[in-house]
């Protein structure tokens, strides 16, 4: 597989299992990660230097119980803007990432211009959201929210073969 960046690099199929092993679980250790593709340590450290070096590890994360921090709401939220144009889009683009509720953010073909992935912990909470702060965003005259009933899967990684 090539990458298409600045620098292009070849992975080969041992970085392929270092990809995916750091996916499903980037808490391995390098002992860990190593036993499980096969790779002495060193060898293992060095590859894995090298593909974080060349940024094919966006960043590392922890994924937390949305139970334990209340979070029981997930709704999706399509904006439509008062004009399309380069500058209108950064002001709200701007403005919205400033938002902690909003997970997810996508500039849209079609009907709406942005759809919005936002998280809130009740009703209340998310009537706040969207009338003291979606509703606010630079640009915004329209909405169509879609409220998800349960989430039925979620995968965050992408895999290399």
């Amino acid at each position: 597989m090539q990458l298409n960046s600045t620098e292009d690099i070849e992975l080969d199929q041992i970085d392929k299992k270092i990809i995916n092993a750091l996916q499903n679980n980037a808490r391995l250790s390098n002992v860990e990660l190593a036993e499980q593709i096969n790779l002495s340590p060193s060898a293992c450290l060095r590859r894995t230097k090298f593909l974080m070096d060349k940024g094919v590890f966006d960043r590392f994360v922890g994924l937390l119980n949305r139970e334990l921090f209340q979070v029981q709401g997930t709704a999706f939220i399509f904006i439509s803007l008062d004009r399309q144009s380069e500058a209108v889009f950064a002001e709200f683009e701007i403005a919205v990432a400033q938002l902690e509720q909003v997970m997810e953010c996508y500039l849209m073909a079609g009907d709406n211009d942005y759809m919005l992935k936002v998280v809130y912990t009740d009703a209340k909470d998310y009537e706040e959201l969207y009338y003291k702060k979606l509703l606010r965003l630079p640009g915004v005259v329209g909405t169509q929210t879609r409220m998800a009933l349960r989430q039925v899967h979620s995968n965050t990684n992408i895999t290399v073969t």
